[in-house]
């Protein structure tokens, strides 16, 4: 092989490495998952908690009148669409582990903001859908509130 063929070579091929994770972050339905319903670390699960994240995640215009915040790691909630996780209903994913959560509720009023929230911390299976082998959507109706 040529040698100036050789750096051609090597860039293809670590773009091919690449280019799964890449894809992931730029999958724009996964990065709305994530940024609706991942939290990793939360600090304090209480209305205050529930009350700023969803101002920071950008659901409040209006107020979204629930949503839960998964609390873990990224690649234990993308096993749910493989290994971690098993068929539910249709098209749905139910994790087969539990998973530490914190749901949102509206309180009621107005649904412009400041947007008033209840928190109700647990521990609990998640029912997402994937697409992709990527998580695309929360499934509110499996958490009773």
């Amino acid at each position: 092989m040529e040698m100036s063929l050789r750096p051609l070579l090597l860039v293809f091929v670590l773009g091919l490495v690449s280019t799964p994770s890449t894809l992931a972050q730029d999958d724009p339905r996964y990065t709305k998952f994530l940024t609706q319903h991942y939290d990793a670390k939360p600090k304090g699960r209480d209305a205050r908690y529930c009350e700023s994240m969803m101002r920071r995640r950008g659901l409040t215009s209006p107020c979204k009148e629930v949503n839960t915040f998964i609390h873990g790691n990224k690649g234990s909630i993308k096993a749910i669409c493989g290994a971690n996780g098993s068929p539910y209903g249709e098209n749905l994913r139910i994790s087969q582990s539990p998973f530490q959560i914190t749901t949102c509720k509206h309180t009621g009023g107005s649904p412009r903001p400041p947007c008033r929230y209840r928190a109700s911390a647990g521990f609990r299976h998640v029912v997402i859908a994937c697409e992709n082998g990527l998580p695309v959507h929360f499934d509110e109706s499996f958490i009773s509130l």
